[in-house]
């Protein structure tokens, strides 16, 4: 038997571009893929850090994502999230592929923002501000660039080296970018856009929730954990809240998880999840619209499958 492929990150960028990791991701939706069904993902300590167990299945394949989150990684430069996902065949259950789970995070996350922007920022959305300068806030600058006709980026970041080299990226896409030089300049930023993707590792808000205005995106992206929020809790009151599936989100976001421990807001304040999202089910009130992920199995899977599939059929196998 032949050992699977492997797809790395040039593959997975390659096989799977951000405008096609949308649309499948909306096409599961709209097939009736429930994220309320998911199951939770065990996670471990570790002495670094902590290792996450996302499996999934669906359609013709399975698979897992083994992720560790290593928090002191940065400072030797390496990624704070490395891992691995394993695609199955769902009737055989024979593995098909190992791709890079970097890569599949990197793509995925970014896919399922622009997918809850499609439905919930405005149409001619132009302006972006971007918290942080990894590999998410790259992603998402691609994947927003993809749904809606961006022209401007203003990226704010507590490294000013990776602060510029991300300008730099976004202005070789033709964009008009530029670094929030202070808080004065990044609460300016946030006040101005029409939408803002937090993309961050902050346990703590980024800037006060009565800057977005209203009918603005803000998406919150950067953390899983119950205790660690990037977005406060004036936003949340303020906006139409979007969750990928309230049962994660209540177990795992701390952006929702705090106010309601504050009594800011009952669980009844999130509008809706993604599908009913997709399905046209939340109405968005008069204020700012906020999407919280924290990452689902099921997204991994969608995009798994499809590079997969995509690899498979270049290489003449059905």
């Amino acid at each position: 038997m032949s050992q699977p492929p492997y797809l790395d990150a040039a593959a997975i960028e390659r096989l799977v571009p951000p405008a096609r990791a949308v649309d499948l991701l909306e096409a599961a939706l709209r097939d009736g893929l429930d994220p309320e069904a998911a199951p939770p993902r065990p996670s471990m300590p570790l002495p670094g850090g902590e290792l996450l167990l996302m499996p999934a299945s669906g359609g013709r394949y399975a698979g897992v994502k083994a992720v560790t989150v290593a928090p002191g990684n940065p400072a030797r430069g390496l990624p704070r999230i490395q891992g691995a996902y394993l695609l199955f065949d769902g009737d055989t259950l024979a593995p098909l592929a190992v791709l890079d789970g970097l890569a599949l995070t990197a793509s995925r996350t970014p896919a399922v923002s622009a997918l809850a922007a499609r439905h919930l920022a405005a149409p001619d959305s132009r302006t972006l501000t971007v918290f942080g300068s990894g590999p998410q806030a790259w992603g998402h600058v691609r994947a927003l660039r993809a749904t809606h006709p961006l022209d401007e980026v203003t990226v704010v970041a507590r490294n000013p080296v990776t602060a510029a080299a991300l300008a730099g990226r976004c202005a070789s896409l033709g964009l008009s970018a530029a670094v929030a030089g202070g808080r004065e300049q990044a609460h300016r930023a946030v006040a101005e856009a029409d939408i803002v993707a937090c993309c961050t590792t902050s346990r703590q808000p980024l800037f006060p929730g009565a800057l977005p205005r209203d009918g603005a995106l803000v998406i919150a992206i950067g953390s899983h954990e119950p205790g660690a929020r990037e977005v406060d809790d004036d936003l949340v009151v303020r906006s139409t809240v979007v969750v990928e599936a309230r049962a994660s989100a209540l177990a795992e976001a701390g952006d929702v998880i705090i106010p309601v421990r504050h009594g800011t807001i009952p669980t009844g304040h999130i509008a809706g999840n993604l599908a009913e999202l997709v399905g046209g089910a939340v109405q968005a009130g008069q204020g700012p619209r906020l999407f919280k992920g924290t990452g689902m199995a099921w997204q991994d899977l969608v995009v798994a499958a499809a590079a997969y599939e995509a690899w498979a059929q270049g290489r003449g196998y059905a």
